[in-house]
């Protein structure tokens, strides 16, 4: 890849990741809850389902899903039904007291929020969608493909890690403030809310709308 083309692409994958999303929200609610050290391990998992989106598309396997209306809408719903689960999973931890998760952190706990990391990237099709809509202008199909995706891949990567950490670092700072259950409640429901909100406008994407 010329540097020119990285630089342009550098951008683009700037814009793409501060542009407000169900990874950013994840990003937020857990530095929130969990401080910023222990949010890298959802963001780890947010580019590993980052990842999967983007090999599936240089293996041409996501113009297929794209082009299919039953994966499609599968994926989509599957996506909605998790964010309404983590919209849940955060208005009933509304009680808990936030500062007492900091430094728990198991192995379990580990797993488990890499795991929640990548199925929200995963599980959201409108991101598969975007990378086949954005990635062919970048891509020299008369070059090597392999290293151009591996420079894509690595930009991509590097680009969230630091936003998506500038967005939990940010949320990590309320922890200071959160010293009464009152303000604690108030937070969680707010992104409580942001979860459920993510969840309506992915059930409103359409397959033909972002083809």
């Amino acid at each position: 890849m010329e540097w020119q083309v990285w630089l342009t692409f550098l951008g683009a994958a700037i814009a793409i990741s501060v542009s407000p999303g169900a990874g950013a929200i994840l990003s937020m609610a857990t530095g929130l809850s969990q401080g910023l050290r222990r949010s890298y391990w959802a963001i780890i998992g947010l580019e590993i389902g980052l990842m999967v989106q983007l090999s599936l598309v240089a293996l041409g396997l996501g113009a297929v899903l794209a082009s299919s209306v039953l994966a499609f809408t599968f994926i989509k719903w599957l996506g909605v039904a998790y964010l309404i689960y983590l919209a849940i999973r955060q208005w009933r931890a509304a009680e808990t007291d936030l500062r007492a998760q900091l430094g728990s952190a198991t192995e379990s706990g580990v797993v488990a929020l890499v795991t929640r990391g990548t199925l929200v990237n995963l599980t959201n099709p409108k991101g598969l969608i975007f990378l086949l809509a954005v990635l062919p202008p970048f891509v020299n199909p008369s070059a090597p493909l392999v290293p151009q995706y591996v420079t894509i891949g690595a930009t991509m990567v590097a680009v969230d890690l630091v936003v998506m950490g500038g967005f939990a670092g940010l949320a990590s700072r309320a922890l200071r403030w959160l010293t009464t259950p009152r303000r604690q409640l108030v937070v969680n429901r707010v992104f409580s809310g942001l979860f459920a909100t993510a969840a309506v406008v992915l059930s409103l994407v359409r397959r033909a709308a972002t083809a």
